[in-house]
C-alpha cells in the first residue's frame, strides 16, 4: 500500500508532503519537561503526541533517532532571562541538593510515561551533561556577530539578527510589533534590546547551579540546549522538531535563531505543535491553579476528579482528537472515553473468535467494503496524523468484526483480505496508537476470557443435557452481572452489557 504522509508544518501554515532529509531514516526532536515538578495532563498530550510520530513513522518503516531532552538547568521563573533557576528554587524549598531535584522527577516522569506506553526516545540526553558544545554555540553565535556580551551575561542580538533574517517567522510575530508591546522589566538593563534574550548568565552570588565560562561563571540560557542537542544528535539540519503550542513563541523562535546565528541555516525541516489541554474552555497551568497531575489521574485524588482513570483511558482522551486541535477535560468526557476503549478492547477480542471455515465463496462487495476500512485508516494517519479519523474508522471495522464473529454476516469477504484487516486492526491498537489491553476484568482481558469459557462450557454441557433450567439460570445470572450470552450457530459467546 503506497503512502503519502503529510504534516502540517507550523512553518509555511501548510500540510507538506513528508520528505526526511536522508531517507528511510528520519530524525526527530521534541521538546521534554523541565524536571522541577511532576508531570501533568499537558506533559501527556506533548508525549503522546510525538509518541504517536515515532510510532507511525515506524511501522511505515522509516528509521527513526527520536531525540527528546530533559531540560535541568538554565529555565528561569517566568521563562525569562532574570530571576532564579526553577530546578534550583525546587531544590532550595525541599532542601536537597538540584541533582537531586532532577533525578526524582525524572524517575516520576518515566514511571508516568511508561503507564502510558509512551516508548522511550532513542536518545534523551540531559542540558547539564552538554555545558562545554553549549559554550562552543555561544561562541560561534559571537564570532558571527549576533550576540554581544555584557557584564560578563551573553545576549543574542535580535535586531541585529532580524536586518538579515527574519525573527518571528515561525510564530507569525513581527520584530516592530514585539517591540511596541514590549515593557521594561527587571534585568533588562544589560540588555540592547528588549527582545534580546540570553545565551549565557552570569551567576549571582547565590546561584547554585554554575559552570566556568570565558565570560563569567554562570548557566547556559534555556533557549540554547535544544539547539545544542538537537545538532549534537541529529546533526546541523533535521526532519521534525517540535513540542507543546506554548514552546512556539518564545522558545522555538529562538531555537531558530540561534540554529542559524551559529550554523548559517535553519536545522528543522518540518515544525510540529501539538494544542493546548483545557478546563471549561480555560488553558490548564500551574499559575491558574487548575492543573490536574497524572498520578492524581491515576488514582483519583484531586477535588476536580469523580474517580481514577486507567493510563490507556488518558490516552485514548487525547488521541480521540487531532493534535492540533484543543481538548477540553472533563470528567464526563474521561468516562466516555473509558466506554469508547472498552469498546475498542471487546472489538479486538472479538477477532481471535471468527470462524472463518464456515464462510462460503468470497463476495466482491464485501470484500471491498473490508479493503475500505483499511484504507480509511491509513489515511486519516497520513492527513497530518489524524487520529481522530483513524480511530474511528477502527470502530467501523471493529463492528464489522463483532457481525462476523456472531455470525450474522450476509456475505463473506475473502479470507486473505479478512486476515490484512484483522492484523491492520491489531497493529494500529497496539503499535501505532500504543493501546495495552487490560490484563483482566471484564472489558476482553485474558483472565476473564479463561473463566467466560468454563461458564459457557458448563453451559453447553447443561442443555446437551436438557438441563435448560440450570443453561437460562447461568444465562440470567451472568446477564444480572452486566454480562450478556449471544447464542450463535458457531456457539455461544459473551459479552460485556453496556
Amino acid at each position: 500500500m503506497e503512502h503519502s504522509l503529510h504534516l502540517y508544518n507550523t512553518l509555511s501554515r501548510k500540510k507538506e508532503l513528508f520528505e526526511p532529509l536522508s531517507p528511510p531514516h528520519v530524525g526527530m526532536y521534541a521538546c521534554g519537561p523541565t524536571v522541577y515538578g511532576d508531570a501533568h495532563l499537558g506533559h501527556a498530550r506533548s508525549a503522546i503526541t510525538f509518541d504517536i510520530v515515532f510510532r507511525y513513522l515506524k511501522h511505515l518503516d522509516y528509521k527513526v533517532r527520536y531525540v527528546r531532552n530533559i531540560t535541568d538547568v538554565g529555565h528561569l521563573e517566568n521563562d525569562a532571562d532574570h530571576g532564579e533557576d526553577k530546578v534550583a528554587k525546587k531544590a532550595r524549598i525541599e532542601q536537597l541538593e538540584p541533582m537531586e531535584i532532577v533525578q526524582h522527577y525524572m524517575v516520576r516522569y518515566h514511571h508516568d510515561m511508561d503507564a502510558l506506553n509512551c516508548l522511550r526516545p532513542s536518545i534523551e540526553p540531559q542540558a547539564s551533561g552538554h555545558i562545554i558544545e553549549q559554550i562552543a554555540m555561544v561562541q560561534k553565535i559571537l564570532d558571527n556577530g549576533f550576540a554581544y556580551e555584557s557584564n560578563g551575561s551573553i545576549y543574542f542580538n535580535v535586531p541585529k539578527y532580524n536586518e538579515l533574517h527574519p525573527y518571528g517567522k515561525l510564530s507569525g510575530r513581527v520584530v516592530e510589533d514585539l517591540m511596541s508591546n514590549t515593557r521594561e522589566t527587571e534585568g533588562q538593563d544589560e540588555k540592547r534590546s528588549p527582545l534580546d534574550f540570553a545565551l549565557w548568565k552570569k551567576a549571582s552570588p547565590e546561584h547554585i547551579m554554575r559552570w566556568p565560562s570565558p565570560w563569567s561563571d554562570g548557566f547556559p540560557g534555556w533557549h540554547l540546549e535544544c539547539s545544542v542537542m538537537s545538532s549534537r544528535y541529529l546533526g546541523d539540519e533535521f526532519d521534525i522538531h517540535g513540542g507543546g503550542l506554548d514552546l512556539l513563541f518564545p522558545h522555538h523562535e529562538c531555537e531558530i535563531a540561534q540554529s542559524v546565528g551559529s550554523n548559517g541555516k535553519e536545522a528543522v525541516k518540518y515544525w510540529l505543535h501539538n494544542n493546548m489541554i483545557t478546563l471549561n474552555g480555560q488553558k490548564m497551568a500551574k499559575s491558574l491553579g487548575n492543573t490536574i497531575m497524572l498520578h492524581q489521574f491515576f488514582n483519583g485524588d484531586h477535588p476536580l476528579l469523580q474517580q481514577a482513570y486507567d493510563p490507556m483511558t488518558i490516552r485514548f482522551f487525547i488521541l480521540q482528537a487531532h493534535y492540533r486541535s484543543t481538548v477540553d477535560f472533563s470528567n464526563e468526557a474521561l468516562q466516555a472515553a473509558e466506554k469508547g476503549l472498552t469498546r475498542l478492547n471487546r472489538m479486538l477480542s472479538s477477532i481471535d473468535r471468527i470462524d472463518t471455515d464456515a464462510w462460503s465463496t468470497a463476495d466482491q462487495d464485501e470484500t471491498t467494503k473490508l479493503n475500505g476500512f483499511v484504507q480509511q485508516m491509513y489515511a486519516a494517519m497520513d492527513d497530518d496524523l489524524n487520529t481522530a479519523l483513524a480511530i474511528g474508522a477502527m470502530f467501523e471495522l471493529g463492528s464489522w468484526f463483532n457481525t462476523a464473529e456472531s455470525g450474522k454476516l450476509s456475505a463473506y469477504p475473502d479470507k486473505a483480505s479478512f486476515e490484512k484487516a484483522a492484523s491492520t486492526f491489531k497493529s494500529f491498537f497496539h503499535e501505532v496508537f500504543g493501546f495495552m489491553t487490560p490484563a483482566s476484568g471484564n472489558d476482553g482481558g485474558e483472565s476473564m476470557d479463561a473463566v467466560m469459557k468454563m461458564v459457557l462450557d458448563l453451559r453447553a454441557s447443561a442443555k446437551s443435557n436438557k438441563d435448560y433450567a440450570t443453561a437460562d439460570k447461568i444465562r440470567d445470572d451472568l446477564k444480572s452481572a452486566g454480562i450478556n450470552i449471544l447464542d450463535t450457530p458457531q456457539g455461544s459467546k459473551w459479552e460485556k452489557s453496556n
